[in-house]
Parts: C-alpha cells; sequence; structure tokens
C-alpha cells in the first residue's frame, strides 16, 4: 500500500550527459570517468584531473547523492553513487547524471539500479550491437516503485543488514575450509604420535609385526647415519625405515606409446605426481597399492593428497612411486603417515622438488601394533567422515542463506 510506479525522469530534477575533456596529471577539477568506478567503488587518487573554467564546471559539478551512469560499451548502464565527495570533481561524457529530487532516499534508488527488474530493463532498451548504449531520453523512461520516504529507509536498513551477513557468509566458507583442513592436520599428528586412540597392553608389540615383515619379504638393506627421532612414541611401537615395511615397485613402470595411450584412454584412471588429471595410462596394477608423488610442488603444499587406490585397475606414469608391503595393512598406515610429516627434508630441487627412490626409503617411520594401527586408520576415518558431512551440510547451508537473502 502507498507505493507508485514513477519514470526516472519524474524522480529526477535533471538527466545530464558530462563533460568532454581531456584527462591531466594536474589540477582544480576531477574528472570522473566510467574506468574509475570498479566494484561500485572510486578510488578518487587515481582519478586524473581536467582542464575546465570555473564557469563551465558549475554545470558539471558532482554533489552527495548524484548517481552517475554508464551510458556505452560493456558496462552500460552501470551505476555509482556519489559519497563523501571530498575534492572538486566533474563527470566525463559518457558518463549520464541524475539528480535526485527530494524526498527520496538515494541508497534506496541506486539499490534499485542494482536489481534484476532494472537490468531487465536496461538490456530492453540498450540501443546498438557493436557498441550497445542508453541515452538519456530512455534512462528517464525507465520505470520505478516508489514506497514512501519512511519505507525507503527501512529497505535500505534492511538490505545492508543483509548484504553484511552475505558478507560474513563469504568469509566464514574460506575460514570453515581452513578449520577443516587445520583439523585433519591435527588429527593426523594425534594419530602418529600414538595419541588418537588409547594403547592397548595385551596388543602384539610393533617389533614381532616388523620381525614377521622382514621374515616374508626381504625389504631393501640402506646405509643410515645414526637416528635421530624425530618425536616420542609409546610403547610398543617402533621406529623403521620406509624400505622396512614397504617395496618400492617403480622398477615395473613400462613406458607406453602414445598410440596405446590413446586407444586405452578412458579405460583406467591414471596417476601422476599431481593427482588423477586424466585416462592415460603407463603399467597396470590390479591389487591394493599405496602411490606416492615422485616430483612436482604438490610433494610439499599438499595441494592435492598422496592417494591410496584399493582393490581395483589403476594406471601409473613414472612420476608416482609404486609402494606395495607383504601387510596390505600397513599401507593405510603409510598413507596418513606421510600425509601428516613435512617431506621437506626427503625432497631435493627448489624449483621442481623431487622425492627420489632413495629418500623415500629412508623416511623414519613410527610403526604402531598391527591392532592399534586398524584402530588408528579407523578412528581417523570416523573423523574425516563426520567432518566432510559437517562441511557439506555447512556450506549447502550457506549456499542457501546466500541465494535467499540476495
Amino acid at each position: 500500500m502507498g507505493w507508485v510506479w514513477k519514470k526516472i525522469s519524474d524522480i529526477a530534477n535533471s538527466i545530464q550527459y558530462g563533460y568532454t575533456g581531456s584527462a591531466i596529471s594536474t589540477g582544480k577539477y576531477k574528472m570522473l570517468r566510467i574506468t574509475d568506478i570498479q566494484d561500485n567503488s572510486v578510488d578518487w587518487e587515481t582519478v586524473p584531473f581536467v582542464k575546465i573554467d570555473d564557469k563551465k564546471a558549475e554545470n558539471y559539478l558532482l554533489s552527495d547523492n548524484d548517481i552517475v551512469f554508464a551510458r556505452t560499451g560493456a558496462t552500460v548502464g552501470k551505476s555509482f553513487l556519489i559519497k563523501k565527495l571530498s575534492n572538486k570533481s566533474v563527470f566525463a561524457s559518457y558518463l549520464i547524471r541524475i539528480q535526485l529530487k527530494e524526498k527520496l532516499n538515494a541508497q534506496y534508488v541506486k539499490y534499485f539500479f542494482e536489481s534484476g527488474y532494472y537490468w531487465e530493463q536496461i538490456e530492453d532498451k540498450s540501443v546498438g550491437t557493436g557498441q550497445p548504449n542508453v541515452n538519456g531520453t530512455l534512462l528517464g523512461k525507465l520505470q520505478i516503485p516508489i514506497p514512501s520516504l519512511t519505507e525507503q529507509h527501512r529497505i535500505v536498513q534492511k538490505i545492508e543488514e543483509c548484504f553484511t551477513l552475505i558478507d560474513q557468509i563469504e568469509e566464514s566458507k574460506l575460514s570453515l575450509s581452513q578449520f577443516i583442513k587445520q583439523t585433519k592436520s591435527k588429527v593426523l599428528d594425534l594419530a602418529i604420535r600414538g595419541k588418537l586412540v588409547p594403547q592397548d597392553p595385551s596388543d602384539e608389540p610393533a617389533s614381532v609385526l616388523l620381525e614377521k615383515v622382514k621374515n616374508e619379504r626381504s625389504s631393501k638393506k640402506i646405509a643410515v647415519d645414526s637416528l635421530h627421532y624425530p618425536f616420542e612414541i609409546p610403547k610398543g611401537w617402533v621406529w623403521v625405515r620406509f624400505c622396512e615395511i614397504s617395496v618400492n615397485r617403480d622398477g615395473e613402470r613400462k613406458p607406453i606409446s602414445s598410440v596405446k595411450r590413446k586407444k586405452l584412454g578412458g579405460i583406467y584412471d591414471y596417476y601422476g605426481a599431481s593427482g588423477i588429471i586424466d585416462k592415460i595410462d603407463n603399467f597396470l596394477f590390479d591389487e591394493k597399492l599405496l602411490l606416492i608423488g615422485e616430483d612436482g610442488a604438490n610433494l610439499i603444499t599438499r595441494s592435492k593428497p598422496i592417494a591410496f587406490f584399493a582393490d581395483g585397475k589403476y594406471w601409473v606414469n613414472n612420476h608416482a612411486h609404486v609402494i606395495d608391503a607383504a601387510d596390505k595393512r600397513i599401507l593405510s598406515w603409510l598413507y596418513y603417515y606421510v600425509n601428516a610429516i613435512n617431506l621437506e627434508k626427503y625432497v631435493t630441487g627448489s624449483a621442481q622438488p623431487k622425492l627420489t627412490q632413495d629418500n623415500l626409503n629412508k623416511i623414519l617411520v613410527p610403526l604402531p601394533p598391527k591392532s592399534e594401527q586398524h584402530r588408528i586408520v579407523s578412528k581417523i576415518e570416523q573423523i574425516f567422515a563426520q567432518l566432510d558431512e559437517i562441511e557439506k551440510a555447512i556450506k549447502a547451508w550457506m549456499k542457501k542463506t546466500s541465494t535467499l537473502l540476495q
């Protein structure tokens, strides 16, 4: 009730084109141009000056609550509300200025000029193909709904409250992702130190498991200096080198011709140093294996997770280490461990970091008893699944809320 439809010409004291002049670096009057308006704001420090005499400048001087419009080009129809003007400024010829009548909230009118209905009218009335434009006459014919001044104030207040909430939601998206990432990192850190699940004195010590592994599969022997263990581990755990509990099968990788890659493309997943990125292949495996990136920035930044592939068929290129183990369940533990630690001291090169096979074999690994490994892995997977569900639910809520407020 009490709302009326008005034309822009009905609510404006004037609809005026800007001044034609060349930009200069110093002067008395600044000249606002289309290009100075970016993301609904103006950096007045970068706005150039223009040469114009005082008498002529009076006709083009901008004032607070003026609204200017781009009248041509890709940004046709874009508007800007003049606020807190501190410089004497005129507006350039590719802008149109509207000076509103009294008893109008300029911010309410500006919000209308950002609405879908406004843009529908602009698109309908915009003329020209190669260089669309809106002239003053067409702009004056646009329709705008006008409530009472009191309601205009209330609408502006509510819109600004909603925009503030939207901004907070957008900011919290990043905060949420950071929180989830940090929480997962902390879970992994607790896990590898034996602090995620309680120890069970009845568990068979890890030394027994290690002896079994050595008996079942000859491990690669490497010469090492005296060990400096990164942190203390619980009773029943043992420190081992990566090669003592696993076998690097890189030697089995075989090159494949581009013709064969093309024939097999799309059949098998492909793993490279930066993750599953294509449908190409180099060597086919059909058992449970651990794949670790051999080179690339992801080794240090963890921009993509190191992959653990369960039973299935995958093709692996020669930029990924292929890790096997006599006890396949150890691979799950190794998977989470290599994602938890900093690999920098094992990586060579700076421009193109590389984790060589020898350095991979030297990585120190805290080995828990087999039963505890299973409990830890299960707990990690349980917590990660819960965190993923929480993140998914919150993002869905944020998306829905943001949509409703826009």
